[in-house]
């Protein structure tokens, strides 16, 4: 029997985030000391009271098939967490909760694109974007940005994009991999755009909500004239940290919430019964109970700026969300040591595991080739270690 994969497959490519981390495990299992900073993953334990919450979902016998789209009290208890955070007014039968927001995001774009229709990711974009786009044989438009404007684009360059074909929208903000986050008045003329082409539908996608430096996170959807071509998609695995509990929702115009709700019903059915509960009782909390991760993200975000700051030829923004840096690191470009040369970020970050033994992501994943991205979601210690190595490394390239 010929071991053949399908061709939609074979059109996907491996996660750029989850191969590096698969590479660094494969040298630490041989004994090497490798300082991993390519996971997007907050190295917090989760809340006491999110554990308690799981706990007692156990107790009470959570251990039945639940409904596609969520538990209704959960649903409403999201709802009033879209009102009581983002100004966004959503009923429980407009919310879908998911195996985390990734398949919040793929179920959107199952649900309402078609073979030939465009998406507008604004680069850089997070890794799985365009992956997905292509898995429903969709095409991706990438539009660039760059250091010099925070790496966001601008109303003016998504309707040079717009064509006939244009179908969505899909943006994070803040932004993994950049950490750059949009004004309210960045995104109210983005939504003027939006506003004129009445068949665009936006997918805002803000997971790092809470890890928010500048404390003023807008979302789109708030927008009166466009509240009906917006999906907005948040969870709890980054500001909470329960990456492992795998819970994810959006709030969505009716038509597609049920749609998405058809859909997830032949894949998954509804997410886990003990998760959804522990969730309820994070998102029910006050945000302020979790501030101390971000205040600690901070505090990291200095630490790693002014480590980066240090090495020649790094050249840095300042993030004002996530807990991300993303350097544009092409000045070394062309150069070698030893007999390795660096001709892409690919090289670079390939150079930076073997040579310095710390773990980043090439730029080129995220659309912006120029650049590596790397996570501060790491003990100090880790961090220091891992600064003093890439400072190293770096400074051999001639």
């Amino acid at each position: 029997m010929e071991n053949n994969v399908s061709e939609l497959l074979n059109r996907l490519s491996e996660s750029a985030t989850l191969a590096m981390s698969r590479k660094s495990r494969e040298l630490q299992e041989k004994g090497v000391n490798v300082v991993n900073l390519s996971l997007g993953e907050p190295d917090f334990n989760t809340p006491i009271f999110v554990k308690q919450a799981a706990k007692q979902a156990v107790d009470d016998n959570y251990s039945y098939y639940m409904p596609v789209n969520g538990y209704a009290d959960f649903r409403e208890s999201i709802a009033k967490k879209f009102k009581r955070d983002n100004n966004l007014s959503f009923t429980a039968d407009q919310i879908v909760v998911s195996t985390g927001a990734k398949q919040s995001i793929i179920n959107v774009l199952l649900s309402v694109l078609n073979p030939g229709d465009e998406v507008l990711l604004p680069a850089p974009y997070w890794v799985s974007y365009v992956e997905m786009v292509k898995m429903t044989g969709a095409t991706p438009i990438v539009i660039p940005s760059s250091i010099d404007n925070d790496y966001k684009v601008s109303a003016v360059d998504l309707e040079k994009h717009i064509t006939d074909k244009t179908r969505i929208l899909m943006y994070s903000s803040p932004c993994n991999p950049s950490g750059s986050v949009f004004s309210e008045t960045e995104l109210r003329a983005i939504a003027k755009v939006v506003e004129a082409n009445p068949k665009l539908i936006v997918i805002s996608d803000e997971i790092y909500e809470h890890i928010n430096y500048t404390k003023n996170h807008f979302s789109i959807g708030s927008i009166d004239a466009i509240k009906e071509q917006v999906v907005t998609v948040n969870g709890v695995s980054k500001a909470y940290a329960m990456t492992g509990y795998r819970i994810g929702f959006m709030g969505a115009p009716l038509w597609i919430a049920k749609a998405c709700t058809k859909l997830q019903g032949q894949f998954t059915s509804g997410a886990s019964s003990i998760s959804q509960r522990a969730a309820k009782a994070a998102i029910e909390a006050n945000p302020d109970d979790v501030s101390y991760m971000r205040e600690k993200f901070e505090e990291r975000r200095a630490l790693v700026g002014k480590m980066l700051n240090e090495i020649d030829g790094v050249e840095i923004n300042k993030p004002q969300g996530a807990f991300y840096m993303f350097p544009k690191v092409s000045s070394f470009f062309g150069k070698s040591f030893g007999d390795t040369t660096i001709n892409n970020s690919d090289d670079l970050a390939e150079y930076i595991l073997a040579e310095g033994h710390v773990a980043t992501v090439s730029g080129a994943a995220f659309g912006s080739p120029e650049c590596l991205r790397i996570s501060y979601a790491a003990s100090e210690e880790n961090l220091i270690e891992a600064g003093k190595r890439l400072k190293s490394a770096l400074n051999k390239l001639k």
